[in-house]
């Protein structure tokens, strides 16, 4: 007998540029177990990716589906583009040409459902994440803030093509990943570095007319006080743990 949609439990895995977190919860988006995480192999191969999220899920309670959240540009479930995992070691490394040619164009749902065999939705990061925050009501931008930007847009909780904001040049030179990225954040300080943030709302806002924005990912805690203060009410920061949750909300997206 198959189970409603009530009783189905979810594996959501969170892959970043420095770790890879996971856990599953039910339909209410409760965690069944605390969640792991497992810092990000380099370098890292489509086959290890999946090896790795199974090697997680076999230490978790059992789902009936699994989303999965990665950086870069995903579309159904196939790969256009991903930054950090073409690299050699990481983050800001050098690329490696098989690996950039290994990612280019696989299509990680179908080798993430082989292997769990389970019915699997590969999204962006930033749009898992927004999956966990935004209310389903008007035009809600979701920020996260970490290794580089990740971004996504909603429209009545429906979830927009796309766009990957953070290769954009927010100067010359320098795209919107490097000017508020981790490397960025550490170099600056953090009140430097909330500067730059504020920068980017204030030069985004004109180009999206949000109704609500939300900063998340790692480093939204790291924005000051002051700055937060001066973003206005429209502007919302939400804890990290929304790439969780978003993996139940995910799959009624209309993705």
């Amino acid at each position: 007998m198959s189970k409603s949609l009530e009783d189905l439990f979810t594996l959501a895995v969170d892959c970043g540029g420095g770790g890879i977190k996971a856990s599953v919860l039910d339909s209410a988006g409760t965690l069944h177990a605390p969640a792991v995480r497992v810092a990000t192999p380099y370098p890292l191969s489509p086959e290890r990716l999946v090896s790795t999220i199974a090697d997680i899920a076999s230490g978790l309670p059992p789902a009936d589906r699994a989303t999965v959240g990665m950086p870069g540009m995903i579309r159904h479930g196939v790969v256009v583009a991903t930054p950090h995992y073409v690299t050699r070691s990481g983050p800001r490394s050098a690329v490696d040409p098989d690996l950039l040619a290994a990612w280019t164009g696989c299509d990680i749902r179908a080798s993430v459902e082989a292997r769990l065999g389970l019915p699997t939705l590969v999204l962006n990061d930033a749009e898992v994440h927004g999956a966990g925050v935004v209310s389903g009501t008007g035009i809600e931008l979701v920020l996260t803030l970490g290794t580089g930007l990740g971004s996504a847009l909603f429209d009545g909780g429906k979830l927009a093509p796309h766009l990957e904001l953070s290769h954009a040049p927010v100067r010359w030179g320098t795209s919107y990943d490097v000017y508020i990225g981790q490397v960025e954040r550490a170099r600056l300080g953090d009140g430097l570095w909330s500067r730059r943030v504020r920068r980017v709302v204030e030069g985004l806002r004109p180009v999206f007319w949000w109704d609500r924005l939300y900063l998340g990912g790692g480093n939204a805690r790291r924005v000051t006080p002051q700055v937060l203060a001066r973003l206005g009410d429209d502007v919302v920061v939400v804890p990290n743990q929304a790439g969780i949750v978003g993996g139940v909300r995910a799959w009624s997206l209309g993705h």
